[in-house]
């Protein structure tokens, strides 16, 4: 009588971020991206927020960002929305 036993292969488990659209993406990424499109000044205009209209840098705003979740959910809802109109050739 044999003890080994056969190989059966593990399930693994789904993809809980497969629609996530910011899967992967580190806010860096996303505001370094926000302000090669837009520019700082664009970007005050877009999401009025100090980090973004005085004095700002990439430092300084992600400080605030991860501090801050309404503001980081801003940032990301304008990451999409310019996600898609790049997509539609609008941007």
């Amino acid at each position: 009588m044999s003890t080994d036993t056969p190989d059966i292969p593990t399930p693994t488990p789904p993809e809980k971020q497969a629609r996530n659209p910011l899967h992967g993406l580190t806010l860096e990424a996303i505001l370094t991206e926000l302000v090669s499109v837009y520019g700082w000044e664009g970007l005050g205009q877009q999401i009025n927020i100090r980090c973004f209209t005085s004095d700002p840098s990439i430092a300084s705003s992600l400080k605030f960002l991860r501090k801050t979740p309404w503001a980081r959910e801003k940032v990301e809802g304008l990451f999409l929305f310019m996600q898609r109109e790049q997509r539609r050739g609008n941007l």
